[in-house]
């Protein structure tokens, strides 16, 4: 029974030791929330942080830092000097990166971060339009807390999936890869909003062209699958039969979301090498205007027959401008590895293949039911 006791005794004093350090490590650090980084002065790293800090009294307050170094470690020393609490990077949850420095190169910043245990692997990473330290020193009028709010805003577009996902394991995925190229959205502020923007295309570790934040759609159902989304395209007038062209009208737009879609990417010929890619979307059409007779089947027909020739275009567009720059974010190559043996596909020897390559896209558009309101 005294043995017993004394167990209990022991434990119990661990447990309000834990508790004890717990409550000050609150007190004593700063959480970094977010990371920008920037070409500085003389080839040094500019570095801005979000960082938040907690008082006893459990209120917390924003400090964003901005320190130039030359390693990003020297710049945690620097922001470390400006402040009380020591700063820890635990609780990261997105890192930036502006235009001019994605230009330049972000192995660096890549490898730095992959091989930080602190730094978790799920961390968001996106472009920003100018400078990083530009927009998060910017004084918003509703915005408390800038890092909270650009992870909120990447994060929810992302399970939306109005824009293409990011995370910090899937950038080492395709920039190790030597059949795939990566991508990350973009991401600017306009006047008082922080809004999505684009998506950054890369060739290696360099960004070498952008695409706007609607083809982010077009992106995503090649590269995945697309399951919860709204969507809006506009069928213009050589895209629409006539017998469902209402005059005046020369274009109807559509809005759907996505059920379920499929996609199938097949190599035909490896010495072009050319693709089948095959996409098939089951969705609901939420909207369309000017409005059509949908309880008509013919005139349904007609419209899916739109949808599919208006994706298939678009769709050959944006892969069509990812051979121009050399950026294969789609995977067109691990598809090609797989599939020829000995091939000894490297990233560069991909790149320049990647350029000539030939896809057919079909695309199979199915609407399941009309008549829904939100």
């Amino acid at each position: 029974m005294n043995k017993l006791r004394g167990r209990w005794m022991i434990l119990l004093s661990f447990v309000f030791l834990y508790g004890c350090a717990q409550t000050n490590i609150l007190d004593k650090v700063g959480l970094t929330t977010l990371v920008g980084y920037d070409v500085g002065t003389e080839d040094k790293i500019k570095t801005t942080a979000v960082i938040r800090e907690v008082n006893p009294e459990f209120q917390s307050n924003v400090e964003i830092l901005s320190t130039e170094n030359d390693t990003s470690k020297g710049n945690r020393m620097e922001a470390n000097r400006k402040l009380s609490k020591k700063i820890m990077v635990g609780q990261m949850r997105v890192i930036l990166f502006g235009e001019e420095l994605a230009k330049k190169d972000l192995r660096y910043y890549i490898d730095t971060n992959l091989e930080n245990a602190s730094v978790s692997n799920g961390i968001f990473m996106a472009i920003v339009e100018g400078e990083t330290e530009t927009l998060l020193k910017y004084e918003y009028q509703n915005i408390e807390d800038i890092g909270q709010h650009i992870f909120r805003l990447i994060e929810q577009n992302v399970k939306q999936e109005y824009m293409i996902s990011s995370t910090l394991h899937q950038i080492a995925h395709d920039y190790y890869s030597s059949g795939k190229e990566f991508a990350m959205p973009i991401i600017k502020r306009d006047d008082e909003l922080v809004e999505l923007s684009g998506i950054a295309l890369f060739k290696g570790s360099k960004m070498v062209s952008t695409l706007p934040a609607k083809d982010s759609f077009y992106v995503k159902i090649v590269r995945d699958t697309f399951k919860v989304g709204l969507y809006e395209t506009v069928l213009e007038n050589e895209d629409v039969p006539s017998e469902i062209l209402q005059k005046p009208a020369n274009k109807i737009t559509v809005a759907f979301d996505a059920i379920q879609s499929k996609r199938e990417m097949m190599l035909v010929d490896a010495d072009t090498p050319t693709f089948d890619l095959n996409i098939k979307i089951k969705s609901r059409v939420l909207e369309v205007y000017p409005d059509i007779n949908q309880g008509d089947p013919k005139s349904v027909a007609a419209l899916e027959k739109a949808i599919e020739k208006k994706l298939s275009k678009e769709i050959r567009r944006v892969i069509a401008h990812s051979q121009e720059v050399e950026s294969d974010i789609f995977g067109f190559g691990e598809k090609y590895r797989s599939e020829v043996r000995h091939s000894k596909l490297t990233k560069d020897k991909w790149q320049k293949i990647y350029k000539d390559m030939k896809v057919n896209v079909h695309v199979d558009f199915t609407i399941l039911r009309d008549g829904v309101f939100e």
